[in-house]
C-alpha cells in the first residue's frame, strides 16, 4: 500500500489502518522510517487538531479506571476519543505487558473509541519516543480528543507536558506524605489536580486532600497561560462519575481563554520547536552506535573501564574527534 492510500485510509478514520501507521511510526527500521516521515508529511493538516490532554498520576490511583470513566462520558457526547497509553518496559528485556485494553474494556468496545497501548523502551519522562507521531496521526484519523496515559508519575514525567494542551495530574486521597512525595516540577506543569476516588469512606479524606493541595498551589506563581483561580483542585470519582462533567467543564474553560489570549498558538508552536530539537538530538545519538563513531566509543570505552581515561576526559576526546569543541 503506498502513502497516498494509507493517508486516504487514516484520514477516512479506518481504525485498522491508523493501528498500522502506528506501528509503523514505532519502527525503528530504516525503510519504514522513511515511509512513517512521508506518511505523516501528507497527512500534515493544522485544521485537524484534537484536544490533546496528558494524565499522570501515581500508582494506584486509577489512571485506567478514571480514563475509561472520562472516555466514556466524552464519548457519550459524541466525541471521537483517542487514548494512548505507555507502558513501562522490562530493563532486562524490553518486552512491556500492554494490558490497557484489558483495563479500558468498556471503553475499548466503544466504536467512538481507540486505545493504542505503546512501549516506553528505553525512553524517560513516561511516554515512548514517537508518541507526538502517534498523537499526529490520531488527529489525522479525526479525533477530537486524545488522552496521553503516562508510565507513572516521576520527576520526569513532565515531558508530557510538552506533547499535550493540557496536563492532569491524577491522586488518591489520604496518600500519606505525598504531597512531599509529588515534587513540585510535576505540581508546577499540571492545570488540574484530580483526587480521584472521591467517594463512600474516602470521600472526607479526598476532600481534605483536595484543600491540602490547592493551599500548595497557592504557593506557587500563577503561570501567563493561567486564568485567574488555575491550576485548580477537584475532586473525582471514576467510579460513581460524580465529579468528572465538572473537571471536563474546567477543561473546557482553560482552553477558551488560552485559544482566545493567543496562549494556545504559542504553546503548540513552542512544543514544535522543542521536538524539532530532541529529534536532531537523538539522531546524534543514533549516530553513535553506526561505524566509524561506534568503533571510536568502544575503543574510548575500554580506555575508561580500565581507568586510563576519565569519563570526561574520555568524553571530549570523542568530541574532538567528531570536530565538536567540548
Amino acid at each position: 500500500m503506498d502513502t497516498e492510500d494509507r493517508a486516504r485510509l487514516i484520514r477516512s478514520g479506518d481504525r485498522r489502518a491508523l493501528a498500522r501507521a502506528i506501528t509503523l511510526v514505532e519502527s525503528a527500521r530504516p525503510d519504514h522510517r522513511a515511509e512513517a516521515l512521508a506518511l505523516l508529511e501528507a497527512l500534515r493538516d493544522p485544521k485537524r487538531e484534537a484536544l490533546r490532554i496528558g494524565l499522570s498520576g501515581t500508582p494506584g490511583v486509577g489512571k485506567s479506571t478514571f480514563i475509561e470513566a472520562f472516555g466514556l462520558m466524552l464519548t457519550a457526547q459524541a466525541l471521537r476519543v483517542a487514548v494512548l497509553a505507555v507502558d513501562p518496559s522490562s530493563a532486562r528485556s524490553g518486552g512491556s505487558i500492554l494490558g490497557d485494553k484489558t483495563r479500558m474494556e468498556r471503553l475499548s468496545r466503544d466504536p467512538l473509541a481507540f486505545i493504542r497501548p505503546s512501549p516506553s523502551q528505553t525512553q524517560l519522562g513516561g511516554v515512548a519516543r514517537r508518541t507526538r507521531e502517534a498523537v499526529a496521526l490520531c488527529e489525522a484519523a479525526g479525533f477530537d480528543v486524545v488522552l496521553i496515559e503516562t508510565v507513572g508519575v516521576g520527576q520526569s514525567e513532565t515531558v508530557v507536558a510538552e506533547l499535550s494542551d493540557l496536563f492532569l495530574l491524577l491522586l488518591a486521597p489520604a496518600g500519606g506524605d505525598e504531597l512531599q512525595g509529588v515534587k513540585r516540577g510535576i505540581m508546577e506543569m499540571a492545570d488540574l489536580i484530580l483526587v480521584n476516588k472521591a467517594d463512600g469512606d474516602l470521600k472526607p479524606a479526598a476532600l481534605r486532600t483536595v484543600a491540602d493541595y490547592k493551599g500548595a498551589l497557592q504557593l506557587l506563581r500563577r503561570r501567563p497561560q493561567d486564568p485567574p483561580g488555575f491550576p485548580k483542585t477537584l475532586p473525582v470519582s471514576a467510579l460513581t462519575g460524580e465529579g468528572l462533567a465538572q473537571a471536563w467543564e474546567e477543561m473546557q474553560q482553560l482552553t477558551k481563554w488560552r485559544k482566545s489570549e493567543g496562549h494556545w498558538d504559542r504553546t503548540r508552536a513552542a512544543q514544535s520547536r522543542t521536538w524539532f530539537q530532541e529529534e536532531v538530538r537523538q539522531g546524534l545519538l543514533s549516530a553513535l552506535t553506526q561505524e566509524p563513531q561506534k568503533g571510536l566509543m568502544g575503543s574510548l570505552g575500554d580506555r575508561v573501564a580500565k581507568a586510563e581515561l576519565t569519563p570526561e576526559a574520555a568524553a571530549a576526546e570523542m568530541l574532538r574527534l567528531l570536530g565538536r569543541t567540548p
